[in-house]
């Protein structure tokens, strides 16, 4: 098997972090601060152990939730600012710049050698391998502190080992599913490259790593989440929603079976989570009368981001500026992106924008939206270390896990579990949209008016979803979704369920806007979409299993060993051959 090099300074960084200076003479020079010491260490450790980058912005540019308002575009809805018409006379910019470098060559699906910053693939990289780190220091102090104890493990040592795992499982599926292809099956996938699944902590600057294919990740992604799932418990901190929680790590397993079509447990672990009686499912999900006196970004965000929201399962913060690079710039949820996230009929209503989406902090730019939405569920934080000169560092709080998601996850396997429990979708598909409809009068009032529409806004039934969703009603609608088949030959939506996989879908494009795992839906459904570049409308195009699907890994690590992520001559316009459809690529 190939070996390839891992730049590990980023691991070797964390001993670094772990080492004080101290100018006593009377001590050591070099006095380390050792967390085998006590239990408290270890825990304290696992604090600091979840990616500080965000890896949101990558994968939202990387999808179809967002347009180059460079190339000519239509608006999202009809009307503009002017009351003109200009479904005829697309918008186009001429002078637009991308906030970073790097996301030019991002959204032509290109390796991103502009940029190394937080929210770049170098960035993502980097920080979620350093995580990964971490959790092995943490898992080698207690195998030491448990030795000590006559092989004894305390309840605290359970649970800190239990998280440990579950980070390491975590960051390793999230890195997996970025910078690999999506899984198909236990075989195919044997065909795909993976990424290097570390297990123990690195004191060298370079080691060599295997990359594995993407079959063998998800087994040993696996066995770490069941085990860790064992131990795991709420007992080491008051404020367990920053970490891996019992509820998180039900969630965690959720999703993960959720991608490996595994749907049986998929509801196993979601009903861990959500419980079995419907009932209680309001209080588990988003409501969104809480932002009746929300007005600055900040205020949005702190209803958002709240930990004591119980849809809110799991927090991480994160250093990203990742909100700045769609506000007035060149890339941006807008057009027929902004079209398909929310800006269309809806099956209960004769709204054109979703009202939960407009109440809940989403930020308008332009009266005619030609410029984009960015939503305050990623707003930024910024933290000043000079007030005088205004410097410092931006934040966005990651809702890695939520209730919402989990209940969407839910109805997506009841519907292609090998029961079809249709019933039991909609049911949670009704569940779900009522959460989008507690907005109060007053929220109306404000942000949307009077408008005579209002009435006929009710309660989401199966005969709507039957209706609506069998029409070409909004982009997230399809007439078959056979392409599944692309991805496995046991992936198959039979024709009866596709009005409801519709409604999943366009529902999930909802939820997960901004936060990035629009894309993953996308290469785990196969759904093939363009990018559309320039003033000359140059497309690049997305097959089901384009190599470009897979982010590239960061050219500091390939130039170091490390086997691409894509075969070469994609990046190059060079057609080639991958099983039986070609890679397509218009140059400009």
């Amino acid at each position: 098997m190939k070996k390839n090099i891992l730049y590990t300074a980023a691991l070797f960084g964390l001993t670094l972090s772990l080492t004080t200076s101290c100018v006593d003479l009377d001590k050591e020079p070099d006095e380390r601060i050792n967390i085998e010491d006590n239990e408290e260490n270890v825990v304290s450790l696992l604090s600091t152990a979840y990616t500080n980058a965000n890896y949101g912005w990558i994968c939202e540019i990387s999808s179809d939730n967002y347009i180059d308002n460079n190339s000519p575009h239509k608006p999202a809805v009809n009307k503009t600012s002017t009351g003109g018409n200009k479904n005829d006379n697309p918008l186009v910019h001429y002078n637009l710049n991308a906030y970073d470098m790097g996301d030019d060559e991002l959204f032509k699906f290109e390796p991103c050698k502009s940029s190394t910053a937080t929210d770049s693939p170098t960035g993502v990289w980097t920080y979620m391998y350093q995580a990964i780190a971490t959790a092995n220091h943490a898992l080698e102090a207690i195998d030491k502190i448990t030795a000590r104890n006559g092989g004894v493990m305390s309840e605290k040592m359970k649970a800190a080992r239990a998280e440990a795992l579950l980070i390491r499982a975590y960051h390793h599926f999230i890195l997996v599913n970025i910078f690999s292809q999506a899984y198909k099956n236990p075989e195919a996938s044997k065909a795909d490259v993976g990424i290097p699944y570390v297990t123990k902590p690195e004191t060298k600057v370079l080691v060599n790593y295997d990359r594995s294919n993407v079959a063998d990740v998800y087994d040993k992604i696996e066995a770490d989440m069941l085990e860790g799932l064992k131990d795991i418990s709420d007992i080491n901190y008051e404020k367990p929603k920053w970490h891996f929680n019992v509820k998180a790590a039900n969630a965690f397993a959720a999703k993960f079976y959720l991608f490996k079509r595994d749907y049986d447990k998929v509801i196993q672990y979601a009903n861990n989570v959500l419980g079995t009686d419907r009932a209680q499912l309001p209080s588990m999900l988003m409501d969104y009368s809480g932002f009746d006196k929300a007005q600055t970004s900040e205020d949005f965000a702190n209803i958002w981001q709240n930990p004591s929201l119980n849809n809110n399962l799991m927090l991480v913060a994160t250093y990203s500026s990742s909100w700045r690079h769609s506000m007035g710039y060149r890339y941006a949820c807008a057009g027929e992106a902004l079209k398909g996230v929310f800006y269309h009929s809806q099956p209960n209503s004769n709204w054109t924008a979703l009202p939960a989406a407009i109440v809940s902090g989403w930020t308008f730019y332009r009266a005619d939206q030609d410029y984009g939405f960015a939503s305050a569920k990623a707003a930024e934080r910024f933290e000043f270390s000079n007030k005088i000169e205004q410097t410092g560092y931006s934040h966005v709080i990651r809702r890695e896990l939520t209730a919402s998601d989990v209940l969407l996850m839910r109805a997506e396997a009841e519907l292609l579990c090998s029961k079809h429990d249709v019933d039991a979708c909609v049911a949670d598909l009704i569940a779900y949209d009522d959460s989008r409809q507690t907005f109060s009068e007053a929220n109306l009032n404000h942000y949307v008016g009077t408008d005579t529409d209002r009435k006929n806004l009710r309660q989401l039934t199966r005969a709507d979803i039957e209706s609506y969703y069998k029409k070409k009603a909004n982009p997230n609608v399809f007439e078959s979704w056979a392409f599944t088949q692309n991805m496995s030959s046991d992936f198959v939506v039979p024709e009866n369920l596709v009005v409801y996989m519709n409604c999943i879908n366009d529902f999930r494009r909802y939820e997960t806007a901004f936060e990035g795992l629009r894309f993953f839906d996308l290469k785990r459904w196969g759904i093939e979409y363009s990018h559309v570049v320039g003033l000359s409308g140059t497309e690049y195009k997305l097959t089901w299993n384009d190599p470009r699907r897979a982010i590239e890994v960061p050219q500091s690590i390939i130039s170091a060993g490390m086997q691409p992520s894509r075969p070469t001559g994609v990046d190059t316009g060079e057609k080639i051959q991958i099983s039986t459809t070609p890679i397509e690529k218009v140059s400009e």
